[in-house]
């Protein structure tokens, strides 16, 4: 037998309040009395009302959903990233829809089911745009955040980090104590932060007199990062240095080297790596690497988002925030590594370069 559906009238009656305090108890930006709101909660609960989102939206003209573009969530950087965006909306009133799109260059594959759906904004995390699907995006009026790409056009707003910066530390550091095969571990190809952070990473080397080693590609994932370090220390002189352009192949390097070339990290080999997730503090991994400030990064991004929502004029922002030198164990020590901090050594190089 099929259930009576329950309205908001019948909810109204039980709780003993008007059907009008029924809809403003379940619009988060609704003045009701707190009282009030709990006695409809309750009647809601007690019958089973779950109230017509769609209804709502027609009749708001607001969907109260933000879209949020990924092409993985295997790096707990971004899934750590994601649960901060979705308490903030959540407290916001705002539900997440996900989305994932391919890697390289995949945007356009979810384009049509993002308009389709009706999303109020759109945040992209590491998603890679080109000039021509940026300006797409903002042609169709919405309101649109990019975290940890970046994109060559002015009428996106972008949160990010100085990658440049983080990198050329790297390479300048490991120079620092004495190693000289500094490899480096890439991310995905053409990728904005895979193409600064190696940037960086070859003039750090070469303020040391020094070029690459050798590089490979783990496009930011683990799996294809352990491939890139047998490959790497599959033929003699092999690497005495890393750098990776994340923590996840960090980490996937260090497993390797250790249970597969019997090598000891950072005896054998120094690794650094980049972004901080939790996996890098933790004893097995000690990692040396770039942190960025990802709840800083998360809260900038969901505020820009919802001051273009709530402001159709709200100017695009391009953010682009500091990373902090984490050292740990996974490189070596030396009396002769250089004790200077990011800052002072981005700005001597940027003197040096004028």
């Amino acid at each position: 037998m099929k259930r009576k559906s329950v309205t908001s009238r019948d909810v109204a009656k039980l709780a003993g309040v008007s059907q009008s305090a029924v809809s403003r108890s379940f619009s988060p930006d609704a003045k009701v009395a707190e009282k009030t709101r709990k006695k409809v909660m309750a009647a809601a609960r007690e019958l089973g009302y779950r109230p017509n989102s769609i209804a709502r939206s027609l009749i708001t003209r607001s969907s109260r959903t933000i879209a949020v573009v990924t092409y993985s969530l295997e790096n707990p950087f971004y899934s750590f990233m994601l649960e901060k965006a979705s308490r903030y909306f959540q407290q916001q009133g705002y539900h997440l829809q996900l989305f994932f799109a391919p890697s390289d260059n995949g945007f356009d594959t979810v384009i049509d089911d993002i308009i389709r759906s009706q999303v109020e904004g759109v945040l992209m995390l590491a998603i890679t745009l080109d000039s021509t699907q940026a300006k797409e995006v903002a042609d169709f009026g919405i309101p649109c955040v990019v975290i940890n790409r970046t994109v060559n056009f002015d009428g996106i707003s972008q949160v990010g980090s100085d990658n440049h910066s983080g990198g050329y530390w790297a390479g300048h550091y490991l120079a620092s104590l004495g190693h000289r095969r500094i490899a480096y571990i890439a991310g995905l190809p053409n990728s904005s932060t895979d193409l600064q952070r190696k940037a960086g990473f070859l003039e750090g080397l070469a303020k040391d007199g020094l070029t690459c080693h050798a590089v490979e590609i783990g496009n930011y994932r683990y799996a294809d990062a352990c491939h890139a370090t047998r490959r790497l220390f599959a033929s003699l002189p092999s690497p005495d240095a890393l750098f990776c352009a994340n923590d996840l192949m960090a980490i996937a390097a260090i497993d390797t080297l250790r249970h597969e070339f019997g090598l000891s990290v950072p005896e054998d080999v120094s690794i650094i790596g980049f972004d901080d997730v939790p996996m890098a503090a933790w004893p097995s991994h000690s990692l040396t690497t770039l942190k960025q400030p990802v709840e800083f990064m998360a809260s900038k991004a969901t505020e820009l988002l919802m001051a273009q929502i709530n402001q159709v004029d709200t100017a695009p922002e391009n953010i682009m925030l500091p990373v902090t030198p984490m050292l740990r164990s996974s490189t070596r020590r030396s009396i002769h590594h250089s004790k200077k901090s990011l800052k002072e050594l981005s700005d001597a190089h940027h003197r040096s370069a004028r």
